[in-house]
This record gives C-alpha cells, sequence and structure tokens, in this order.
C-alpha cells in the first residue's frame, strides 16, 4: 500500500473525531442564536460551520473536485436536490460544494452516531426507516413540509452506496417530495467518491471527484404521464454523466 495513502489515513481518522469532539464550541453559538429566537442567523451559522467543515473533510481526503454546471444552481428558491450515491463522501461533498443551506433524506443509523447526528439534525436532515413502510412514508411527509417551509433538501433514490458501480434503479416514493411541494428537482452526478474510502478497504486515498449540477426540472410545467415517468427520467439524466471507473 503506498506510503502517502498511509500517512493520509493515519492522520484523517483521529482529525474526523478531534473536530468532532471539538464541536461544543460551536454548539454554544448555536444554542445562544436559538434562545434569542434569531432563527434566519441561526441557519446562516449552521450553514456556515457544516460547509466549513465538509470542506476541510474533503481536503484532507485528497479529494481533487471539479464541480461543472454552478450556474444551474437556482438562486433564492427551495430545490429538491437529487442525486446518485457512491460514498460516505458523498454528503461532505455536497455540504461542501453547494453553497445553500439543506437537508438529507438519511438512514435511520445514522440518528445513533454520536455528535454526527447532532449536527444531522441541526441541518434538518431527516432520518428515514426503509425497513418501516410506515415510518418511510412519515418521513417522506416531512420531508414534503420543510421543502414547503422554504428549505431545500437532498435525496439519494438509490437508496443505498453503489460503490462505483452503476447508478442503481431509483425507488419512484422519494420523488413525492417534490411532486407534493411542487419544488424544482436537481439532478446531481457524482463521479468518483468511492475512491476515497470504499475502493480502498477503507483507507483513504486521494482521488480527482467530479460533480454536475445539472439543469432544473420544473415540476408544475409536466403532465400526468411525465410525472409518473419521473424517476426514470432523472435516473436517464444522472446516468448519462456517470463515469463508472
Amino acid at each position: 500500500m503506498c506510503t502517502i495513502t498511509m500517512i493520509r489515513t493515519i492522520f484523517f481518522y483521529p482529525y474526523i473525531v478531534i473536530s468532532l469532539l471539538f464541536s461544543f464550541i460551536f454548539r454554544i453559538k448555536i444554542k445562544f442564536l436559538t434562545n434569542k429566537g434569531d432563527l434566519k442567523r441561526r441557519k446562516e451559522y449552521i450553514h456556515k460551520v457544516s460547509s466549513t467543515w465538509a470542506k476541510f473533510v474533503i481536503k484532507i481526503a485528497g479529494a481533487k473536485v471539479n464541480i461543472i454546471g454552478l450556474d444551474n444552481l437556482p438562486k433564492d428558491q427551495t430545490v429538491l436536490f437529487v442525486s446518485n450515491h457512491q460514498s460516505n463522501f458523498d454528503i461532505p461533498l455536497l455540504l461542501s460544494c453547494i453553497d445553500v443551506p439543506k437537508g438529507f433524506i438519511a438512514k435511520k443509523e445514522l440518528e445513533n452516531w454520536p455528535i454526527i447526528s447532532i449536527w444531522a439534525k441541526y441541518i434538518n436532515c431527516i432520518f428515514m426507516d426503509r425497513h418501516n413502510l410506515r415510518k418511510s412514508a412519515t418521513s417522506i411527509v416531512e420531508g414534503i413540509n420543510l421543502l414547503k417551509s422554504g428549505y431545500s433538501m437532498v435525496i439519494f433514490p438509490e437508496g443505498t452506496r453503489s460503490n462505483g458501480k452503476p447508478v442503481g434503479e431509483f425507488k419512484g416514493g422519494s420523488f413525492k417530495l417534490a411532486t407534493k411541494s411542487k419544488c424544482p428537482i436537481v439532478p446531481l452526478t457524482i463521479n468518483g467518491t468511492y475512491k476515497l474510502l470504499e475502493a480502498n478497504h477503507n483507507l483513504i486515498k486521494g482521488a480527482d471527484i467530479e460533480l454536475i449540477i445539472h439543469a432544473p426540472i420544473d415540476i408544475t410545467n409536466l403532465d400526468k404521464e411525465e410525472l409518473e415517468n419521473l424517476p426514470e427520467t432523472v435516473h436517464s439524466i444522472i446516468s448519462n454523466k456517470y463515469k463508472n471507473y
């Protein structure tokens, strides 16, 4: 194994642990802003802290990110970001590269992770139990209400990480987040994040990453048939720019 990879791995994991342990410093101000009722500054501060942390995570992992299509990000508009899912690094990638406050539809297990779960709740993540249909439906409703309130969301409709394999089938139920809230969908294609971790047996190895931001899809302009075919349409957009290295 490459010496650089070993050194990067040795430094990476302790950094993550230390940064999370010291994150209580930022939580003091968040609590202050919450008690003060200054929700606007609270949201902005949480976004700034979480995106800055994510940028450091991506940097120390040795990722070189190429972003394509930043002009496709709608300005001052709530959107549903729909992305393929390659790696545990996908969330830090999107937090660091898309400068919009946003939550994620995350797996239920994340709610039990110390400290990380606290910050996940700060950025309005919704934890979904995919093995319980009733609870999954409740999570979708929570996401719809969040989008209607003006807060953007991210979903990974494959439901699991592909680890570099072809983009899996999209679960149609998650698209209710867009069809019920009437917010635009912005498809995202992630290429290469799995090479940072999953391809190396949990060792951290630098890699070239590509994030493609596609043009928004206006849900309100779609007819009934187009809405029914929405998961396949978005899947096609994302997978057409997908590179299976």
